[in-house]
């Protein structure tokens, strides 16, 4: 479950950054915004190779 809480801390990491891009239009926002979304396509991908690897083991 530790993985799951990495995902969610990301997320609300992100939280500042969206509202100032989507509602500010804050465009150093929507890098950090861009840079983080890279950041939790590669946890999610781990998580899923992690997941599939202890289904395949048994």
């Amino acid at each position: 479950m530790s993985r799951f809480s990495e995902v969610k801390n990301l997320v609300m990491s992100l939280e500042a950054d969206f509202e100032k891009f989507y509602d500010k239009g804050n465009q150093a926002a929507g890098t950090r915004v861009r840079k983080g979304m890279q950041e939790l396509k590669n946890l999610a991908q781990d998580i899923r190779s992690e997941v599939q690897n202890m289904k395949n083991a048994g």
